[in-house]
This record gives C-alpha cells, structure tokens and sequence, in this order.
C-alpha cells in the first residue's frame, strides 16, 4: 500500500503544469499591475488559501496519526 501511495505522489509532483496554471483573469490583471500591486496580489491569493490548506492538512495529519496509532 505504501508504495502506491509513494508512486502515486510522485505522479502528481511530477505533473508540474497542472499545478503551476493560474486563472487567466488573475495572469491579465497581474500582467498590467506594477510590481507592488502584483506582490499585493499574489500575498492575498496566499492569504485566502491558507485556511483551506490548514484545515486539509489538520485533518490528514488526524488521520494519519489514528492509523498510525492502530498498525
């Protein structure tokens, strides 16, 4: 099972242009900012996803600690 997982994983971080795409409207209003506004930009992106990525992680590290703890 772990070496699915690990080959699985590693597929995905391989697949480097799915992840790297950003929404077209956002790449356009980027392109015409200057160069703080852009950095304005992007750090509220970072913002809006930290919560979501917290709590994904929060969860999974739940999980991985209750199976761990039952292997």
């Amino acid at each position: 099972m772990k070496k699915w997982l690990l080959i699985a994983m590693l597929m995905f971080a391989a697949n480097v242009d799915v992840k790297a795409q950003g929404c077209a409207v956002c790449t356009k209003t980027a392109a015409g900012m200057d160069d703080k506004s852009a950095r304005g930009l992007n750090g509220g992106i970072l913002y809006l996803a930290m919560l979501p990525i917290s709590i994904i992680g929060t969860v999974t590290f739940i999980w991985w600690r209750k199976n761990k703890a039952s292997i």
